[in-house]
């Protein structure tokens, strides 16, 4: 059997709808690193949201985080950490065209240090779990660090907007992509910044074939990683148009659709 390398992403593909991972999938993914395969989480989450799972599944591969925009292995130093924040005068300008009355909060993260335009209550205290440090005000004057990623809560009826002006005026410099659970969001990265790029890395790292990467996603951020990798899949639960790029089809999060694909449809567990 070749060696195959498996990327997962969490929210709505690997975990549940409660935000853990099912005994299930953790007997499939331990069954396929005892098979030879290699393993490996590429999830939005930073890698302090994405550690317990990374610890619980016993891993020992990279990690891809904040959707390609920090690729790095926790248990290897000398693994070339790559990490691609956002210029910091482009997201000046975007804080600046942004209207207050078009946004609930905005989130700006340097690695595990966060930022809030208004204070973190409710939704926003799960950013500030195991954060470094966490910072409240006028972003246009306490951010003097290039972020990693910055998180625009919208309003629902402004989402269309929002994601039109970025794409129109910073086309050239970031990228955006939006959340519908467990809010409206509008997440905005780096130009050239997307899971399939720290795949790309890992796989090289590991020995591993492009053709041999198996992933599996649900949502916009996952577009180019089922279009990179070798078989790409689609959770039940996916978003169309990531139905339409996939390779195949499987259960949703909640039926465990990454064993049930490992197992009847790709014979790797």
């Amino acid at each position: 059997m070749q060696r195959h390398l498996i990327a997962v992403d969490l929210d709505g593909t690997l975990l549940r709808d409660d935000k853990t991972i099912s005994q299930t999938n953790l007997k499939a993914l331990r069954t396929a690193r005892e098979n030879g395969h290699e393993v490996v989480i590429a999830t939005g989450r930073p890698f302090r949201h994405a550690k317990r799972y990374y610890d619980e599944l016993g891993l020992t591969t990279p990690i891809v985080n904040f959707n390609g925009g920090l690729v790095h292995h926790p248990h290897d130093q000398h693994f070339e950490v790559s990490h691609h924040p956002i210029p910091l005068k482009t997201v000046q300008h975007i804080l600046e065209s942004v209207s207050e009355t078009k946004t609930q909060n905005i989130v700006c993260e340097v690695t595990d240090h966060v930022y809030f335009q208004r204070d973190p209550v409710g939704i926003y205290e799960f950013y500030t779990d195991h954060a470094l440090s966490v910072t409240t005000g006028d972003l246009r004057k306490v951010l003097q660090h290039e972020p990693t990623s910055l998180l625009i809560h919208a309003k629902g009826e402004h989402v269309q907007d929002i994601r039109s002006e970025l794409s129109s005026i910073h086309a050239e410099t970031v990228l955006n992509r939006q959340w519908i659970k467990p809010e409206y969001m509008v997440e905005v990265m780096r130009k050239g910044t997307s899971k399939a790029i720290g795949l790309q890395q890992i796989s090289r790292y590991l020995g591993i074939d492009q053709k041999q990467i198996v992933a599996f996603g649900d949502e916009e951020n996952d577009l180019e990683m089922l279009d990179y990798v070798g078989h790409g899949v689609a959770m039940g639960n996916a978003i169309g148009p990531l139905k339409l790029i996939a390779n195949g089809t499987t259960k949703t999060n909640q039926e465990d659709g990454i064993t049930y694909y490992l197992k009847h449809v790709l014979g790797l567990i």
